[in-house]
């Protein structure tokens, strides 16, 4: 039934001309507030919550929930601060805001920015959501091995470039809210079927979650109010780093921020990210939900009617439930919801690489085009961020294996490289009269690098795995300190330049 949704909606958008990029990357500016909040907690969520969130549930506690904190204060800052600057821009692209307040050398830098970052966490993206789809191809035991899950990125990239081609903005939002619906119907069905397992009162199931955590702790606590820098969802890194990497998430990246310019007026489009990122808190809670009721089916079946055996690791134990336990008729369900968490994660940042590639970089170099034209370069970049997307995710099968973090952390760690300079260069271009074109430049490759470098792996090179090295213990810190130093090293940077003597 899903696949067919899919092809119905994305012959009906192939059937709608789009004669210019404001149609093709913009929708027309006329996409409903609803569609588009929905479209962005389905693009920030998709695969890594699928599969990520029952695994921090599993393996840990509730505080990924609290990073929804500095996700709300963030889309505060983005509808009051951000949106309104944009629309006054008239542009496909957030990084017009640049040029207008450096040149254009500086709106190309960030775009250049933009596509690396977004290569690798989209990339991320497509690694995780090939998973489960992988698992429903080969199996749960070869599944994950890392020659079936290049087939199935190769496939995902094929299906989400050619229904990204068929409609452009419009579709992706559209698909989204179908995936979104069957993500979120899928988890309930989860819950559902879980709670049906369960033999022992609930205030029995609550006890056992509340002293199973490790060493005895709770897994149902929510904030973690320690200042413990290599523990990742503490409230301080709620409120601090997660606040700047949400301001990254959807006030600098052109992948989210573009749904917001779909709206047809600029008081739109701040309801619907902050909608957008509400809506994002009971969805995330729903998986982590999921990863509690697996951890007392997995750990704890005196509790159940079931006789479940765990799976070999955390990252499977949603997926061994999904193909041993849940009957074949809803199984279904599950494996729409799994192929639209990979599908989703690959659709949306190949738009929007495209219009950040034409808007950019295209159209500057070549101005007298007609709409048509710039139109058919788009298509042509989307085609070739496909390709880019499945080369990174292909990479980041390695990649992860070789740090060995969770799916969530992952995913969100590979969002920083980008984010640590563009964030510090439009916090200056907003709330400061300082930079240039050239300290603009300067800020993006030194918050690159500066993330680059702060990977354990780079970090345990560089201090010859010393355990007592300096370096070796900052390796250990959350990438959300590390971002937070990194944006404040690229706004440093960013302000040495001195403005402009004529008005922007």
């Amino acid at each position: 039934m899903y696949f067919a949704i899919l092809l119905v909606t994305g012959i009906l958008f192939s059937r709608r001309k789009h004669t210019d990029t404001t149609s093709y990357f913009l929708g027309g500016r006329h996409m409903p507030i609803w569609a588009v909040a929905i479209s962005i907690v389905a693009t920030s969520l998709s695969a890594v919550t699928f599969i990520g969130a029952p695994q921090q549930a599993f393996g840990g506690d509730l505080t990924y929930l609290a990073t929804n904190i500095g996700m709300i204060l963030a889309a505060l800052l983005i509808a009051f601060f951000f949106i309104p600057v944009f629309y006054k821009a008239n542009s496909a692209s957030i990084y017009d805001l640049l040029e207008r307040r450096f040149d254009a050398r500086a709106r190309k830098a960030a775009s250049i920015t933009f596509l690396a970052g977004r290569v690798l966490a989209s990339g991320a993206r497509v690694y995780v959501g090939a998973m489960p789809a992988s698992v429903l191809i080969f199996g749960l035991d070869h599944g994950l091995e890392p020659q079936n899950l290049m087939l199935t990125i190769g496939a995902l990239a094929i299906v989400g470039t050619l229904y990204t081609l068929a409609g452009g903005i419009s579709s992706v939002i559209w698909s989204d809210v179908i995936q979104y619906l069957i993500l979120v119907g899928a988890a309930i069905t989860a819950i559902v079927l879980i709670a049906a397992s369960f033999t022992a009162p609930l205030p029995v199931i609550i006890e056992a979650l509340r002293t199973g955590g490790e060493a005895g702790a709770s897994k149902l606590t929510v904030i973690d109010p320690s200042f413990d820098l290599t523990r990742p969802f503490t409230l301080p890194a709620c409120i601090i780093g997660f606040t700047l990497l949400g301001i990254g998430s959807y006030g600098t990246d052109q992948d989210l921020a573009q749904r917001m310019l779909t709206c047809k007026s600029a008081k739109h489009g701040a309801r619907s990210v902050i909608a957008g990122i509400l809506l994002g808190v009971p969805t995330a809670a729903l998986f982590l939900i999921v990863g509690l009721g697996l951890w007392i089916v997995y750990k704890r079946p005196e509790l159940t009617g079931t006789q479940a055996i765990r799976a070999g690791d955390d990252v499977k134990v949603f997926l061994d439930y999904i193909m041993t336990q849940v009957p074949p008729g809803v199984r279904g369900l599950m494996m729409a919801g799994l192929f639209a968490a990979g599908l989703s994660s690959m659709n949306s940042a190949i738009n929007a690489m495209g219009a950040a590639f034409v808007d950019d970089l295209y159209k500057p170099i070549r101005p007298d085009k007609p709409d048509k034209h710039y139109v058919t370069i788009g298509r042509t970049a989307v085609v070739v961020s496909g390709i880019a997307l499945a080369a990174c995710a292909v990479g980041c099968i390695y990649w992860n294996k070789s740090n060995g973090d969770t799916l969530i952390n992952f995913a969100l760690g590979t969002m920083a490289f980008a984010y640590a300079g563009l964030v510090g260069v439009f916090f200056t271009a907003l709330f400061t009269k300082r930079g240039s074109s050239i300290t603009v430049i300067m800020a993006l490759g030194a918050g690159f690098l500066w993330m680059l470098f702060s990977q354990p792996i780079v970090l345990n090179m560089l201090s010859g795995g010393n355990p007592e090295s300096p370096i070796t213990q900052y390796a250990e810190y959350h990438f959300t300190w590390k971002l937070t130093v990194g944006v404040g090293i690229s706004m440093l940077i960013c302000m040495i330049g001195s403005p402009r003597s004529q008005s922007s």
